[in-house]
């Protein structure tokens, strides 16, 4: 990767403009790809015909740029595709301040996948678990034998297991079948490859085949990403707060859902933005979360020996940098030339920094100021426009609502109804 800074001092100050003109610089950008993210980079309904059932129309998102992240040691701008106030500000804050102490370092997300069989009515379990450890290996060629192209490149079907399981009191059989999917999420190839051995499983083992499908349940995929936040940049008590916060989300599941949250404003902004499956990454993160049985928070925080804050995060990430609407899409394919990632696993490491800033950035904001003072001031040019401000009003009633600290539609109504313009 070319050596390039993320650090944009005072960023969101500058003009919608400027802001391109560093994005195009940093990511090398062509000026028609600059025209179309100026243009919005519509989707044309023709291509999103393609995309779905019953389109009438396509909406659009603000897309957003993160600024501050070091990963790795590398430097990153985050494409964010988020509606809510404060999303990008937060993680461009946490990044900022993660750069003193060297940024975020990223492991993990092995790119594996499972995919289910489930197996009723089988006269024998113990022979259909014998029979599948007989016939691993003619089951992974068979199943490698629907991509090739996936095993020249080091990726395919590496395992399949088997277990009895008890359903409705039906002696069941599940079959793992466990892929390297490379740089794709991995859906379609393990459905797909799941499918192609059902035959032959059923034949081997006897009984019913019931299902084939991808698990969005993917441990194998977990990245851990960490981060040091200096003691003279957020004070002790500021430290000492944080931590206790973290702990009470890990003391309490009402509170652990708001905080994985949190993590995944991150998280599902960029997902959105680069075209992965952000439905599919939330079920895999909520999974992770309560695998052991109760729901637990992804992240945690710890003050060091020397009283700098320590945060983490451990969250399975099954995104992609090829397949699905990446390549297809026109925003998510110049939201991935601006990342500048070379595979998926250097992604999820990035999308997990994001989720990690925002998160920090967040249980900051609960411990001093409170988490509404930043939102809501960010959000005020919305609640104007939902009171029905137009123009030049829309600033000025949001800057005054912001003055008072009376952020509300019944303000901003007020307001309006007294001739506010300028």
């Amino acid at each position: 990767m070319k050596n390039r800074c993320s650090r944009f001092p005072a960023f969101y100050k500058k003009s919608v403009e400027e802001r391109l003109q560093h994005v195009q610089a940093f990511a090398d950008l062509t000026n028609q790809e600059v025209q179309a993210l100026q243009a919005g980079a519509s989707l044309a309904i023709s291509h999103a015909q393609k995309m779905s059932e019953n389109v009438v129309s396509v909406m659009s998102f603000p897309f957003g740029i993160a600024t501050n992240f070091m990963v790795n040691g590398n430097d990153y701008l985050i494409p964010m595709v988020t509606e809510e106030p404060s999303v990008v500000a937060a993680a461009s804050y946490g990044a900022k301040l993660a750069r003193v102490a060297g940024g975020f370092t990223a492991h993990g997300g092995f790119p594996l996948m499972t995919g289910q069989i489930l197996l009723a009515s089988v006269p024998d379990c113990l022979k259909a678990l014998q029979a599948l450890t007989i016939h691993k290996n003619e089951l992974l060629s068979y199943a490698n034998q629907a991509d090739p192209v996936l095993l020249e490149h080091g990726g395919g079907a590496v395992d399949v297991v088997g277990h009895e399981l008890l359903i409705n009191n039906e002696l069941c059989v599940s079959i793992k079948l466990s892929v390297n999917v490379g740089n794709a999420m991995g859906a379609n190839i393990v459905n797909t490859m799941a499918e192609r051995i059902a035959p032959l499983i059923q034949k081997m083992c006897g009984g019913q085949v019931r299902l084939c499908i991808v698990s969005n349940f993917s441990p194998e995929r977990v990245v851990r990403v960490a981060a040091t936040w200096k003691h003279e940049m957020l004070g002790e008590p500021t430290i000492d707060a944080m931590v206790q916060v973290s702990a009470f989300a890990a003391a309490d599941s009402y509170r652990a859902a708001t905080h994985n949250k949190g993590i995944m404003n991150g998280v599902v902004a960029v997902c959105v933005a680069t075209g992965n499956d952000s439905r599919a990454v939330e079920a895999g993160a909520h999974s992770y979360a309560a695998r052991n049985g109760s729901y637990q928070p992804l992240s945690w925080y710890e003050k060091n020996e020397i009283g700098d804050l320590v945060g983490h995060v451990e969250i399975p990430l099954a995104v992609a940098t090829v397949g699905g609407i990446t390549k297809s899409h026109p925003t998510a394919c110049m939201a991935l030339k601006i990342l500048g990632v070379a595979t998926a696993q250097e992604l999820a490491g990035v999308v997990g920094a994001v989720g990690l800033a925002q998160n920090f950035a967040a249980l900051r904001a609960l411990v001093t100021e409170g988490i509404q003072y930043g939102h809501m001031r960010l959000h005020s040019q919305n609640i104007a426009i939902t009171a029905g401000a137009t123009g030049a009003a829309v600033e000025a009633i949001a800057s005054l609502m912001v003055l008072e600290k009376n952020i509300s539609v019944a303000r901003a109504r007020a307001l309006l109804a007294e001739g506010l313009q300028l």
